[in-house]
């Protein structure tokens, strides 16, 4: 390469520090002014080690006669700011002179910016994952209040169509003397009571196949047969009912305060729906719920009562004691049977 093609490089090399040392004893011959404001100014004397003395000039040697170039980084502080500068040299021969051409480019703003992209792409990975996590809270809440499938609908769609479900069957139990107890006990105390014997009932009604659908105060309501049909629903009731009494009695047996329980049973059609639009609160209505309510006010203390028309599905398995007909306000007359363990539910009961 001629100095006049070194000399037109160095003209495109605007911008870029550019020196030129010799490779026999890396003396500097020539530097531009980039190259002297980021490594200072070399004397005629100075060697390219001088100036750059974290440079390892034999990993430079080899890559330059394998490869015809080496590249690579440093980082400075010629004052206050620390710089990147990357390095590409190479060899050329001008009249049997052999040198090294050194091209620097300051890529500190490169740097800084893949720094910051970085630092996003950080940041981002963050905030989705901190999303993700409130989205599967805000699922599990949801989940608390709506059976799944309903909440498939309800995200898939943004609403969910009420749905009549004409063969279900419903368990509704609520305590003697609450109001009582509630007045007379720290509410701490009492709420922590609640939670103790609901969350106890809502792993026997998942046992059971049925769905917990609400508590208002001391009142319990779940239903088997929705959303999910289910040709067992009577006996899923009966089973959650008599098991509920069953842990009452032996909690009671280890704890100061004695809960009594009514449970009331129902059958027939009823009504689930999403009720709200900021408040979201699924619900049922209908017959079968209604049906429940009522007869509940009919059982003594720790006793669970269901209508005659659920007879067929619950004799094989349940202790039915008739309790002749009565007048149910808003039903009519109905015959009633007291429901209590058979003799193989009473045996597993005991082991639960």
């Amino acid at each position: 390469m001629s100095i006049a093609a070194i000399n037109e490089q160095l003209l495109r090399s605007i911008g870029v520090g550019v020196a030129i040392a010799r490779r026999s004893d890396l003396r500097m011959i020539f530097h531009n002014q980039a190259f002297s404001e980021w490594f200072g100014e070399a004397g005629g004397e100075a060697a390219l080690s001088d100036v750059l003395p974290d440079l390892d000039l034999a990993a430079v040697s080899q890559a330059v006669d394998e490869a015809g170039r080496y590249t690579g980084e440093i980082s400075i502080k010629p004052k206050r700011r620390i710089l990147v500068i990357a390095l590409s040299i190479s060899s050329a021969t001008v009249e049997d002179e052999r040198l090294f051409i050194v091209e620097c480019q300051n890529i500190t703003r490169i740097r800084e910016l893949e720094s910051m992209i970085d630092s996003y792409s950080t940041m981002v990975e963050r905030n989705t994952r901190e999303l993700e996590r409130e989205k599967e809270r805000v699922e599990r809440l949801l989940l608390n209040l709506m059976p799944r499938s309903v909440y498939e609908e309800f995200k898939t769609f943004g609403v969910v169509t009420p749905q009549l479900y004409k063969d279900v069957s419903v368990v509704m139990l609520d305590f003697v003397d609450f109001t009582k107890f509630a007045a007379e006990s720290d509410p701490t105390i009492t709420l922590g009571e609640l939670n103790d014997i609901f969350t106890a009932f809502d792993r026997i009604s998942e046992q059971y196949g049925c769905e917990r659908i609400k508590t208002i105060g001391d009142a319990y309501l779940a239903v088997a047969g929705m959303p999910e049909p289910s040709h067992d629903h009577a006996r899923a009731v009966a089973n959650c009912a008599v098991r509920f009494i069953r842990y009452l009695e032996r909690r009671n047996q280890s704890h100061p305060h004695k809960w009594l329980a009514r449970i009331g049973l129902g059958t027939g059609a009823a009504v689930g729906s999403v009720v709200g639009i900021q408040k979201y609160v699924y619900d049922v209505f209908g017959p079968a719920v209604n049906m429940a309510a009522r007869l509940q006010v009919f059982a003594e203390p720790m006793t669970v009562v269901a209508p005659d028309d659920m007879k067929e599905a619950l004799v094989e398995e349940f202790h039915l004691d008739d309790l002749g007909r009565h007048d149910i306000r808003g039903i009519g007359e109905m015959r009633l049977m007291r429901v209590g363990a058979g003799i193989e539910l009473a045996r597993k009961s005991r082991q639960f």
